[in-house]
């Protein structure tokens, strides 16, 4: 999810399963949880991108170091609270968007992968020791560039959802058009602080205010909106889409996807050639269009990045 400092917030996206009742998962630091590429979709729900069909792909596989990946196991920190980008089935086992992308990165490098939950905020400090990547929807910053190499790998910003057809003509294409209208955010977001600066502004134009309705789960707006108890929620792009997948078209996303910035792979900066071989492996996928076919298996359009750039130019 989007904050105000960029930074993810920690553990507060519930596991949106809007389809069966929205039932929300545990905070991913009450888990331990890892499970294991076997050559198969990491999915035991029939969600997600199979990734068995990806061939190792032996020059690119030439570049990991003779002395990386000892076990011969790519081992991945993330906090899997995030959904659809990393979050828990019901059995606990890692699923999602960028745990199907690791997955795909370890098969065209002929390696395996271990998914482990780690506290968002441990990750980066766990790179190149505990673990060879992180992959938690982290946006790229400079102050994570001088801590770990990263490479970009899709573009996150911020959507609306509202019910399909759109009944209520929302239009969100300027902070005006969303005067007076009662819309659902998650607790702590830097949807909510937005929001929030638009309603005043609204008021300050002689406007009605906008109702920001905050949820503790992005799941409980989202019921809120196919029950019309809401005009609209505001989220993650990505979870905006992905709720518009699970509800089976009873809600839809509109508008442009708002600042959006790159998200990246961590990898330590005393493990380059490690970063080289990852890099083209994500390079590989983009070109293959297998990523893109990831990210649409999860209800998640536009997002995928064409290029895996390694440490993108980026403010803050």
């Amino acid at each position: 999810m989007r904050v105000p400092t960029a930074h993810r917030a920690l553990g507060v996206i519930a596991a949106l399963a809007l389809a069966t009742g929205l039932a929300g998962c545990t905070n991913a630091a009450d888990w331990s949880a890892s499970g294991s590429d076997t050559a198969s979709s990491s999915s035991s729900a029939n969600e997600g991108y199979d990734t068995s069909a990806i061939k190792e792909q032996a020059d690119i596989a030439a570049l990991l170091p003779k002395d990386a990946l000892a076990d011969g196991v790519l081992d991945i920190g993330t906090s899997t609270a995030y959904p659809p980008g990393e979050f828990l089935d019901a059995d606990g086992t890692p699923i999602g968007y960028e745990v199907d992308l690791t997955h795909a990165i370890a098969r065209v490098l002929g390696v395996k992968t271990t998914t482990h939950s780690a506290a968002f905020d441990s990750i980066i400090s766990s790179i190149g020791s505990k673990y060879d990547l992180g992959v938690a929807a982290m946006t790229i910053t400079t102050e994570r560039e001088s801590a770990v190499d990263m490479i970009s790998y899709i573009n996150v910003g911020s959507q609306f959802d509202v019910q399909s057809g759109n009944p209520k003509k929302i239009d969100p294409s300027h902070t005006m058009n969303l005067c007076g209208l009662t819309i659902g955010v998650q607790t702590g977001t830097g949807q909510e602080t937005e929001l929030g600066t638009d309603s005043q502004k609204c008021q300050a134009a002689g406007r009605k205010a906008i109702q920001v309705r905050s949820y503790s789960k992005h799941s409980e707006a989202a019921t809120a909106l196919v029950g019309g108890t809401i005009d609209a929620t505001y989220s993650d792009s990505t979870v905006a889409g992905y709720a518009a997948q699970l509800t089976n078209g009873q809600v839809e996303t509109i508008g442009d996807v708002l600042d959006a910035l790159p998200q990246g792979i961590a990898v330590s900066k005393d493990d380059p050639q490690l970063t080289k071989a990852v890099q083209a492996a994500v390079q590989y996928l983009m070109d293959e269009g297998i990523w893109r076919d990831i990210l649409s298996s999860w209800g998640v359009k536009d997002a995928a990045l064409s290029k895996a750039e390694l440490n993108p130019s980026v403010g803050g």
